[in-house]
């Protein structure tokens, strides 16, 4: 069993049921009939909200234990995901299909990998589509609230600006603030957020 089939295992959530905070802020920026990509979805609390808002949604996760559970979370809120399991390195990622990529807290990947993923995240949008990215800083380790111990896997303001250079950065904020998402995330936290939008 995989490392996140592991973590994934038992009845209740591990970061929660309830969407990220930030994501969360993000509604007056979402239409009902958009489409939406949740890159590395988990359980789901991040998609089925999205689904909530009247999108739809395309979740992704490589762990087959978290995507049961969020079948079972979308279904006790009444709404439906387009579920698949994929390997984020190996994954053929849509090309500019998407209203909207939604990336909270994915920061299992390390430089090289993200580098991929940043640029897939682009290419899947649609022209003036929306990035709304989430994650730790470096600051975060001494907190140890969540998120990785490997600090070229965090996020500062000048990797982000760097990485997203070829967009347009509506929103870019990096702060302390306490979050509660399950027993995953809890507690005062470094965070980092990028709502960058796609030229149209």
């Amino acid at each position: 069993m995989s490392f996140w089939d592991e973590r994934y295992q038992g009845e209740t959530y591990l970061f929660g049921e309830a969407p990220n905070a930030f994501l969360a802020r993000q509604a007056h920026r979402l239409a009902p009939g958009q489409s939406a990509l949740a890159v590395a979805d988990g359980e789901g609390r991040n998609g089925v909200w999205l689904a909530q808002q009247g999108l739809s949604v395309l979740s992704v996760d490589g762990s087959a234990v978290a995507q049961v559970k969020a079948a079972r979370l979308a279904a006790s809120r009444g709404v439906s995901l387009d579920l698949q399991q994929v390997d984020l390195a190996a994954w053929p990622w849509p090309q500019g299909q998407f209203d909207l990529v939604a990336a909270i807290f994915i920061q299992f990947a390390g430089p090289e990998l993200r580098t991929e993923i940043f640029e897939n995240m682009k290419r899947a949008l649609k022209p003036g589509g929306l990035i709304l990215l989430e994650g730790y800083r470096p600051e975060q380790i001494a907190y140890g609230t969540g998120g990785p111990r490997t600090p070229e896997n965090l996020y500062t303001e000048e990797m982000l600006r760097e990485a997203f250079a070829d967009v347009e950065i509506l929103e870019l904020a990096a702060y302390d603030a306490a979050i509660e998402e399950g027993a995953g995330h809890s507690g005062p936290s470094a965070l980092i957020d990028l709502v960058a939008r796609k030229p149209a």
